[in-house]
C-alpha cells in the first residue's frame, strides 16, 4: 500500500477506495522515479501508466453515479474532466522538460494534493449518497 494513502481517505466504498490506494500507489511510483534520477523514458511510462489508471477510475466511479441516479453526477465528471486535463498538461511538461524538480513539484501540487482534496471533499459526498441508497 502507499505511504500516501491514508485511512482517513477510505469512503467505505470498497470498489471506490480499492481504486483509489491502486492510484496512490501509481502516484507514489511516479514521484519514485522523478526522485531516483530515472531517465524520462521510465518517468514518461511511469506517467503514462498512472494516467491510464485515472481513466479506468473515473469511468468506473462515474458509472456508479450514473446508475444510482447520483444528483451531483454533472459536476462530479467536470472535476474529473478537469483533472484529467492537468494530467496532460503535465505529461506535455515531461515531453518537453524531462523529469525536472519542477515536475516533482507540479505532481505533489496537481496530483497528490489535488486527488487528496477530491476524495476528502467530493468522492465522500459521493460514497455517502450511495451508502444511503
Amino acid at each position: 500500500m502507499a505511504l500516501l494513502w491514508k485511512d482517513d481517505l477510505a469512503t467505505g466504498v470498497e470498489l471506490i477506495d480499492e481504486q483509489h490506494k491502486e492510484l496512490f500507489a501509481r502516484i507514489e511510483q511516479l514521484l519514485a522515479a522523478c526522485n531516483q534520477g530515472k531517465g524520462k523514458e521510465e518517468v514518461t511510462n511511469t506517467l503514462d501508466f498512472l494516467a491510464e489508471y485515472i481513466e479506468i477510475h473515473f469511468t468506473a466511479e462515474e458509472e456508479l453515479q450514473r446508475n444510482s441516479g447520483y444528483p451531483e453526477y454533472e459536476a462530479h465528471k467536470a472535476i474529473h474532466d478537469k483533472w484529467v486535463e492537468e494530467i496532460s498538461q503535465l505529461r506535455e511538461q515531461l515531453a518537453k522538460d524531462g523529469p525536472t524538480v519542477r515536475l516533482v513539484l507540479q505532481v505533489n501540487r496537481k496530483v497528490v494534493d489535488w486527488l487528496t482534496q477530491h476524495i476528502r471533499k467530493v468522492d465522500k459526498r459521493l460514497a455517502e449518497y450511495l451508502r444511503s441508497q
